[in-house]
């Protein structure tokens, strides 16, 4: 028997022009959800075909109210970048929870991309300061920007970007793209991330995620009451940082494991008793953020966030009547 899916293009996602805030709360809903203990999601699993390279696959039910479930399949790979192929890829199933039938294929790259900044901006919506003005920006690539716009949704007062890339291109686009967004803040760009993050209140590394991190970002570096949020594991912010912070992930499960398969988070990054809280304890209430002294976060990317975005996708595409419809 054969049935219908929905395949939804990267440009017709697009084209719903969907705002980061919208993002940032679907995202928020599926913490809340996991805070309160209505999610399957086991810890993404996945294969190394290259060095500091990797294929996940992400499952997930949100259940409750929400009652939606999908799988992420992506890859990341650091070397497509010089080749003019994305960095991060992939594919998107959404399936119906009561039949377990397919009802979505959809572009993963999108949904990572602004799932990724608006889980950041959730996360400093909870610990950032009301009165930061300066935020910090290493790595210009795609998350770099999607990182912005979710701090511009939470720091109305934002009046200066530092911006740190290897890349002379990848800062010209940065520039070009970033700048129109926010007219009213000055954009620097800055020679050696020292200079970066010296005066920054909030801190944001967006680095290809690797297995020996130089973690070139260290504690002398940077403000005693600074924001820091990595998405890209332990790549660039010192252990002294994250050990001397009060340390948040986005959920306590997935790191803990992720650190016991002993690749990332190892020497000295914090341990199990050293979490504060993970973002579902946080938006369910069941633990309070902190908006004092040096806080740090390790975004990972969870698989809540994909079927809560891939859900609001599939949701205003099917009302706008996008979507090709194919027969499995």
């Amino acid at each position: 028997m054969s049935f219908d899916v929905l395949w939804i293009s990267r440009d017709e996602i697009e084209s719903l022009n969907i705002s980061m805030n919208d993002v940032m709360k679907a995202v928020e809903r599926g913490f809340t959800a996991l805070g309160d203990k209505q999610v399957e999601m086991p810890a993404k699993i996945g294969v190394h075909p290259r060095e500091d390279c990797f294929i996940h696959a992400m499952p997930c039910h949100v259940g409750g109210a929400v009652d939606r479930c999908g799988v992420k399949c992506v890859s990341g790979y650091p070397p497509n970048t010089p080749k003019g192929l994305p960095y991060i890829s992939g594919i998107m199933l959404l399936a119906d929870p009561e039949t377990g039938l397919p009802q979505a294929v959809m572009d993963a790259g999108w949904i990572t991309a602004w799932r990724t900044g608006a889980a950041s901006g959730v996360y400093a919506k909870h610990f950032g300061s009301p009165d930061t003005r300066t935020v910090a920006i290493i790595g210009a690539g795609v998350q770099g920007r999607v990182n912005l716009l979710a701090m511009r949704e939470v720091f109305p007062q934002l009046r200066q970007v530092n911006i740190f890339d290897i890349s002379e291109a990848q800062l010209g686009n940065f520039l070009f793209e970033m700048q129109p967004e926010l007219p009213g803040a000055g954009f620097r760009v800055c020679q050696d991330i020292p200079t970066a993050v010296a005066d920054a209140d909030v801190i944001i590394t967006c680095t290809p995620i690797v297995e020996s991190p130089k973690r070139f970002i260290t504690r002398d570096m940077i403000k005693p009451e600074a924001l820091c949020i990595s998405v890209d594991y332990c790549s660039a912010f010192s252990e002294d940082i994250m050990r001397g912070a009060v340390f948040v992930c986005d959920n306590r499960n997935q790191y803990v494991w992720t650190q016991e398969q002993g690749t990332y988070f190892q020497n000295g990054y914090p341990r199990a008793g050293d979490i504060h809280a993970d973002m579902g304890e946080i938006c369910a209430d069941h633990k309070q953020g902190v908006r004092q002294g040096l806080r740090g976060a390790v975004l990972m990317g969870i698989a809540s966030h994909d079927v809560m975005t891939a859900s609001l996708i599939y949701d205003l595409a099917t009302d706008r009547g996008l979507g090709t419809t194919v027969k499995l």
